[in-house]
């Protein structure tokens, strides 16, 4: 993959991505895509029936990614307004319908600084961060989708019109170094997660539990809801303070220190967000 910013360096950078690519895959075709500057990950959050209906769940902010994976997500995004929402989920409900689709599903794009929206990819399963639009539209999407394969329609699947209520934020825990993010097995010595209004966990992860190396580093889901992101962040932080995981490192003291970043906290990011934050981070230290 090469960035071409003028004409002239074009013909060289594609020769070179061109060699590269028959190197590593045997075929060196190429093709070319815009290059969007400082983008926003957004995704929205689709359901599908056998009868050609399909609705929209709205959007998650999935932004804050280290080596494009997702750290913590969000819905709804502060920078999709109820317009927007609504110009794409109609979009997206036309074109799904016409294909046939059937299922859960998720749709991904770059969103550009003037919010204009650029297709990834779709992913026709249940995502990793499919609990924020469930607490922000309290419909059960993994529910939903076994109702849709057998057979149901999204009026007995949704019961209503889908209603987006306050915000919700998720952070992936994994078992990781929080600075180094080299994988840290082990065994759970203390695990204490929280709990309370608005707060949800997903895991399997226990007490004397062990933490293989072969797998992925995931160990919980931690997801809070609030009326607005304000109280959402502040019931983020405080569901991270309490929770409690002993005898493995754990990204818990990262998403604290995300939580409580100036730039994050006025919604002022985009996907190199991470990288920057830790440059700083690094600045700060050597300065000390």
């Amino acid at each position: 993959m090469r960035i071409v910013r003028n004409d002239e360096d074009l013909p060289a950078l594609y020769r070179q991505a061109q060699q590269e690519a028959a190197s590593a895959f045997g075929n060196g075709d190429l093709y070319m895509e815009k290059y969007v500057e400082h983008p926003r990950h957004i995704e929205f959050q689709v359901l599908a029936d056998e009868h050609g209906n399909v609705a929209s769940l709205g959007e998650r902010e999935c932004s804050i990614q280290r080596r494009h994976q997702k750290l913590l997500e969000e819905s709804p995004s502060v920078k999709v307004s109820a317009e927007l929402r609504k110009e794409i989920g109609d979009i997206l409900s036309k074109t799904l319908s016409a294909v046939g689709y059937q299922n859960a599903g998720t749709i991904e794009f770059l969103m550009d600084q003037d919010k204009r929206l650029y297709f990834i990819e779709m992913n026709t399963r249940i995502q990793v961060e499919h609990p924020v639009t469930e607490m922000v539209t309290d419909v059960d999407l993994v529910k939903s989708q076994i109702m849709i394969a057998a057979g149901a329609t999204l009026t007995d699947v949704l019961l209503g019109p889908v209603i987006h209520r306050g915000h919700a934020i998720e952070c992936r825990i994994n078992a990781e170094h929080p600075e180094k993010f080299t994988p840290s097995a082990g065994k759970i010595t203390a695990f204490h997660p929280p709990g309370g209004t608005g707060v949800r966990i997903d895991t399997a992860a226990y007490a004397e539990g062990v933490i293989p190396p072969y797998y992925d580093s995931l160990i919980a889901k931690l997801v809070v809801r609030g009326k607005d992101r304000n109280e959402a962040c502040q019931r983020m932080e405080r569901a991270l303070e309490m929770f409690i995981v002993e005898g493995i490192y754990t990204t818990i003291p990262l998403h604290r220190r995300i939580l409580a970043d100036p730039d994050f906290l006025r919604g002022e990011f985009d996907t190199g967000f991470i990288e920057r934050f830790l440059e700083k981070k690094a600045e700060t230290a050597a300065s000390k």
